[in-house]
């Protein structure tokens, strides 16, 4: 049972004149590389996301080693770092692999414990050079097996709908064996590795179906736990909602400003200001949850599973309010093809079953602080 008060120094609350900077830059940077019609343009290309922009990231800015340590070539900041990215991401609808490379597999290697992997894979994912993704930490029976081959291990079974499945250059995999299960970093070929495209909502999110067939694998540390990897991946999953809800907000002020109705803007009229204001304050709420499992991650906190879920739960249904309201408040040319709306509309849906669904973390909150009912059970 977790303790109900939290014990974090409301400082690490705030943001930093560093991060505020970092925030800057890469608004500045988003909205120049990577507007609506860039994402449009590389949903089509064969790895789904801007290759070049994927190298500027790690290369200008350092994105991708935010929250690495130094001696893994990152630049040994924290999460609170790495979040900041991670939500102006969001608000450009970014279709880059940040969230299965850099937080998933990432997180996966350190938590892991493992230092010659991290020194093997972490320098690469900091530098932008290698793409990640995890498989099997979902279930909590591992569908996929792993066991000792001729020549090491090998891992059989299949996965699906995992993040940047097609594409990813390594697939940290939660694997079942014959003392309990166990982590292993695969990269996958394609004589014993099939990776099939899924067929998504949210395209700017690519998943696929992976299915190994005797996959050479090498075991990454000495346990299979991953809840503390998924929790980071909540986080960050929140941070980057709070970034896609802030632009509908802020593109929707913008447009009710300027949109004429009886001689008038529409954004004069006291209902439309009531409807954005809904929007303001629960956005302002899931900023603050968004903000606590940030520092949960950073800090290391034992509160992050509650401070994780909350934001998962809480996030997501700001996210899918905030959408809906871009669309409605845009009126007919919100659910016009050309126009970016749907875009986020598509993943906010996509992302509030990502990581389990919103009645499933309040299931999870009730447990960890000691409020399970029988039913919820």
């Amino acid at each position: 049972m977790h303790r109900r008060h939290p014990e974090i120094d409301p400082q690490l609350l705030s943001e930093t004149e560093e991060q505020r900077e970092l925030r800057t830059v890469l608004r500045d940077f988003f909205t120049e590389a990577s507007g609506p019609e860039d994402v449009r343009k590389h949903l089509a290309t064969p790895r789904g996301h801007d290759e070049a922009l994927w190298a500027r990231m790690a290369g200008e800015i350092g994105v991708h080693g935010l929250a690495i340590p130094d001696e893994y070539g990152g630049s040994g900041f924290t999460f609170a770092e790495l979040a900041v990215a991670l939500e102006e991401s969001g608000r450009a609808l970014c279709c880059a692999p940040l969230l299965p490379t850099v937080v998933l597999a990432g997180y996966a290697l350190l938590n892991s414990g493992d230092r010659q992997a991290c020194e093997r894979y972490l320098p690469r994912i900091a530098d932008g050079t290698l793409t990640a993704t995890v498989a099997g930490f979902h279930d909590d029976e591992p569908l996929i097996s792993a066991e000792r081959g001729a020549s090491g291990w090998v891992l059989r079974g299949a996965a699906g709908f995992v993040l940047d499945g097609a594409g990813a250059d390594l697939i940290v995999v939660r694997a079942r064996t014959t003392d309990g299960p166990r982590l292993f970093a695969c990269e996958p070929n394609g004589d014993t590795c099939t990776r099939t495209p899924r067929r998504v909502l949210d395209e700017t999110r690519r998943q696929a179906l992976v299915e190994f067939r005797g996959a050479p694998a090498t075991p990454v540390g000495d346990s299979g736990e991953v809840t503390a990897t998924l929790d980071a991946g909540r986080a960050a999953l929140a941070a980057e909602q709070i970034g896609g809800s802030g632009h509908a907000l802020d593109a929707t002020v913008e447009f009710v400003a300027q949109r004429q109705q009886f001689g008038r803007p529409i954004g004069s009229f006291q209902a439309v200001k009531h409807r954005l204001a809904d929007v303001l304050v629960v956005l302002e709420a899931a900023r603050s949850a968004s903000s606590y499992a940030t520092a949960c991650v950073a800090t290391a906190s034992p509160q992050l599973p509650v401070a994780a879920s909350a934001a998962a739960a809480v996030c997501s249904e700001t996210f899918r309010l905030a959408t809906a309201e871009y669309v409605q408040l845009h009126g007919g040319i919100g659910f016009t093809w050309e126009h970016p709306a749907h875009l986020y509309v598509r993943r906010a849906r996509s992302s509030e079953v990502l990581f389990g669904t919103a009645d499933r973390h309040r299931a999870r909150l009730a447990e960890l602080i000691g409020l399970a009912t029988r039913s919820a059970a």
